[in-house]
This record gives C-alpha cells, structure tokens and sequence, in this order.
C-alpha cells in the first residue's frame, strides 16, 4: 500500500457530492480514489453517474458497482478526479503513462472542475522527467518519429509487453519524448498540436483547477489562481 497515493484518494472520494456526473481517471492513484468512493456509495446510498477516461477504469467501476455512463450521453461533468504523471509548480502537468491521455483529455474538456490526486514524488519545478507521451496514427508514424528526431525531441516509440507497438483504447500508437527538461512547455504544445499524424499530446497545460498532493502523514492542497480568476 502506498500511504501518500492513499491518502489522496480518499480525501478526493469525500469531494463528491450526491447526484454528481464524476469524471474517473486512470492510474495507480486513482485505484485508491475508486475503492473510496464504492464505499461511500454503499454506506451512504449516494447516487452519483461516472464518466470513464479508459476501459481499465470503466471496468473496475463496474466491478465496485459505480454506475458509468458514456461522455456522450451525459450534460456537462461536474468534477474529474484524475491521476497525473508529473505536475509543476504552475500545476501544468504531463499524463500518458497509462496511455488513456487522450480519453483523460477529452473528459477533462466536458468538466466543471479537474483535480488532480498525486505522491509528492511527481510534484518537480519544470516538467521533462517523465517522458512526453504523444498519441500517434499507425499510418506514417515511422516518417512522423524521423522528424521527431530532426526536432532533437528524442522519440521512442512505446511497446507493449510482447515488443509491438502499444495500442491505445482508441487503436493509436504511442510515442514518447525523452527531453529531460521542457523549458517552454506552452511553445511544444502549440508545436504539437500543428503536426499532422498527431492525435494529441501529453502536455496539459492550465488544466487543473486543484492538485492534491498525497503525503505520509496526510495531504497538502494546490490551487490553480489562474483557473479561478
């Protein structure tokens, strides 16, 4: 059991409120998130609808008895409670390692409010430590790394556990970005964004209204400003 990824989950599982439209997200965190909110369920006979980010999520929820309906048939998403793989001290962050980042996107577009629930060892000044996870079409990805590469970006595509190319939820490949150190974040997104065969990217960027930092002894809370104003 990891005690910080503990404890921010179940303090984000008391942030949810009856008849809420939930966003679920994807990662080790949010397994902690889940188990705490299928317990207030069941005590508390809440009724609430989830929104999942991945089919590793929708499948656990199901198996915790989270009702789960489909982005397009609910209104707006009330609060996304959501993982993250690395998140600086403006509380942009990188997500992918899970390789559900375009779902998690996507839903994070349709929310009210997004939080974040990380240990204090994803929290760093610059983002670049985790690699930059790029969601790719199959079709010319091999043209598409050559000129990653011509960029210095340092791609590498990802494979799965028999060394083929991992294929996401919605049948892309994935490719990741060693940069160490990503000093302009909001310029190589906007770079990203504009290459054809890229589906969308890892950065995201002034998406987080709140970030939720799990610690030994508890949790500490960031607050986006930006996002409030």
């Amino acid at each position: 059991m990891n005690k910080q990824k503990k404890h921010a989950g179940e303090f984000a599982a008391g942030l949810i409120e009856d008849g809420m439209i939930v966003g679920l997200g994807t990662g080790s965190t949010i397994a902690y998130f889940l188990d705490a909110l299928a317990k207030r369920i069941q005590d508390e006979k809440m009724t609430i609808i989830g929104v999942t980010t991945s089919t590793k999520t929708a499948r656990r929820a199901e198996e915790l008895g989270i009702p789960i309906r489909d982005i397009d048939s609910v209104p707006m998403i009330d609060l996304t409670i959501d993982g993250a793989d690395e998140v600086d001290k403006h509380l942009n962050g990188i997500k992918g390692g899970g390789a559900a980042f375009l779902m998690e996107k996507i839903v994070a577009r349709y929310s009210r409010r997004v939080i974040w629930i990380i240990d204090e060892q994803k929290l760093h000044s610059k983002l670049g430590q985790f690699p930059l996870p790029v969601e790719v079409v199959a079709f010319g990805s091999g043209k598409l790394i050559a000129e990653l590469k011509e960029r210095h970006l340092h791609p590498k595509l990802r494979l799965d556990n028999h060394q083929q190319p991992l294929v996401t939820d919605l049948g892309h490949y994935i490719v990741d970005l060693d940069l160490e150190q990503i000093d302009q974040p909001f310029e190589l997104g906007h770079y990203l964004d504009g290459q054809i065969g890229i589906v969308e990217h890892g950065l995201f960027l002034n998406v987080a209204n709140q970030v939720i930092i799990g610690q030994d002894e508890g949790y500490r809370v960031m607050n986006n400003l930006q996002k409030e104003m």
